[in-house]
């Protein structure tokens, strides 16, 4: 099948290479410019750019989509289908007619709930038990098309949005090999009415730690942020980020260090500190984070 492949992140390489295992002809990748990045500020190719070039694909960074110039080289291609995964423009109408099979599109999560930028980091921050990948036909809505696909799994107490993003890209890689395979027998399913909510992009200002919460939400708000933005405390002007945690028995002030094992009391119940990060340096456990950093019992954070 002739495939037009649009991704950027690293999420969306699972699929670019399921596809190409599967030996279907990836006649051009679309997606997002060379950014600048690193200490130098060097403009960086996409994860996605990166894999196309090691597999000889060519290779199209548009600023937009919505110039006829643009969506007549797209249409030229003469594709049955475009594939597309995170990304990050919008698909003006000519764009989503012009394959044979449409556009298709593979989100993370179980529609009609997590439409939008943020699915993986909403799930775990809103306590979902599940979630999954949806194969998508892709219309001009927000995520609001017809479901052709779907596969779900558990989201485990202790997981975190890297934890579930690895997962869910590689579901989704499954999946769009197994849609393209079946594509004329598969029965595309309106998404019901009831039961939408909306992913909104991460605001860094979410990322602050209130410890008057309760541990609960304390725990998924740090789990869901982590590894980016990654949830944060102030200690002494320094920010601390927290990467990994746990919920843990124990009651005291909001934000007090109740023992040697970094667990921290909030409004209700209390969470353990699995695994940090100081300003400037490399995630750590919270072992060795401590031979650093002496947060003992009774420290207010």
């Amino acid at each position: 099948m002739r495939v037009i492949f649009m991704g950027t992140p690293v999420f969306s390489v699972a699929a670019l290479d399921g596809l190409h295992a599967a030996g279907h002809d990836i006649v051009c990748v679309y997606t997002q410019p060379p950014r600048p990045a690193g200490r130098g500020k060097k403009d960086r190719p996409s994860p996605v750019q990166a894999r196309a070039e090691a597999l000889g694909l060519e290779v199209r960074h548009p600023v937009s989509l919505r110039n006829e110039a643009a969506q007549a080289d797209f249409a030229a291609l003469n594709a049955d289908v475009a594939v597309v995964v995170a990304y990050g423009l919008i698909l003006p109408q000519p764009i989503l007619d012009a394959p044979v099979h449409g556009c298709l599109n593979i989100h993370a999560s179980l529609l009609p709930r997590w439409r939008g930028a943020a699915p993986i980091h909403r799930a775990i921050m809103a306590g979902d038990a599940e979630t999954g990948v949806c194969i998508m036909q892709m219309e001009a809505g927000l995520d609001t098309g017809p479901v052709l696909l779907r596969g779900s799994t558990p989201i485990g107490a202790t997981e975190t949005t890297a934890d579930l993003h690895d997962r869910l890209a590689w579901m989704g890689a499954e999946l769009i090999v197994e849609a393209l395979a079946g594509l004329d027998d598969l029965v595309a399913e309106p998404q019901p009415e009831a039961g939408v909510t909306y992913a909104e992009k991460i605001d860094k200002a979410e990322a602050a730690i209130d410890w008057g919460r309760d541990a609960v939400e304390v725990d998924r708000l740090i789990r869901g942020l982590s590894p980016f933005p990654g949830a944060w405390f102030e200690l002494e002007g320094t920010r601390i980020k927290v990467l990994g945690s746990v919920l843990a028995d124990g009651a005291g002030a909001a934000g007090a260090v109740l023992d040697d094992a970094l667990t921290v009391a909030c409004g209700t119940g209390a969470v353990r500190l699995t695994r940090l990060q100081r300003a400037g340096k490399g995630a750590q456990d919270a072992e060795v984070f401590l031979r650093g950093l002496a947060l003992s019992k009774g420290t207010q954070l």
